[in-house]
């Protein structure tokens, strides 16, 4: 069993590697890997795409690495391989990136990805640090997680989904922000779950042990 995290120069995957590792030993998934070569993407079993930064650089950092983009696309679209991505990697998978400017998405996920806009103008933007999770509807990935349980998040932007039933999860923060999203073999966090202490890793090993 082989899980590729792909790096295409868009954030420090070191602790995300570290945290896939230790998960992947716990429940015996096999190897992972942190990797720009779209071959070991093609091959993969699971593919991981994490994120920082804004929306449209990410998507021409994916697309500018040779293959990848194609090889990560073939894999989750024709190969049916589990997908997860994180923070911007999980942004990506929306239809569109409203940041700066319109830039289309990988439109796995029905919507677009807006500025959060809290209710409250004392909550500042970007959202940062902990908040308490609202599972919305069931998932593998959230086996064990319950609501109230907290995340670490840093961002400016999220999911805003089309259809409600793609939305797993959200958080308040001056109206409701969307924390995780779901169709088929494919999710995503908009937090980090590397960062996430015990549910954050509860959460990986759910992926690495999934079997849609």
């Amino acid at each position: 069993m082989l899980t590729a995290l792909i790096d295409y120069e868009s954030g420090n995957l070191h602790s995300a590697e570290k945290a896939f590792q230790r998960m992947a030993r716990e429940v015996d998934a096999g190897e992972i890997v942190v990797t720009g070569d779209a071959d070991v993407v093609a091959r993969a079993d699971r593919i991981v795409l994490p994120g920082d930064g804004a929306f449209p650089a990410c998507m021409r950092e994916l697309k500018g690495h040779s293959g990848l983009y194609d090889a990560m696309v073939e894999a989750v679209e024709v190969k049916g391989r589990p997908f997860m991505g994180i923070c911007v990697g999980m942004q990506l998978m929306a239809s569109w990136g409203r940041e700066y400017e319109d830039t289309p998405g990988l439109d796995w996920i029905g919507g677009e990805v807006v500025r959060i806009t809290p209710a409250d103008p004392a909550l500042k933007v970007p959202h940062m640090g902990w908040n308490d999770l609202v599972i919305d509807n069931p998932h593998p990935l959230l086996d064990g997680i319950e609501n109230g349980q907290h995340a670490y998040f840093v961002h400016s932007y999220h999911v805003r989904v089309a259809d409600p039933a793609q939305r797993l999860a959200h958080v308040e923060y001056g109206g409701d922000v969307t924390a995780v999203i779901g169709r088929g073999t494919m999710v995503g966090t908009q937090f980090h779950p590397e960062k996430s202490q015990g549910n954050g890793l509860r959460m990986i090993g759910n992926f690495l042990r999934w079997a849609p």
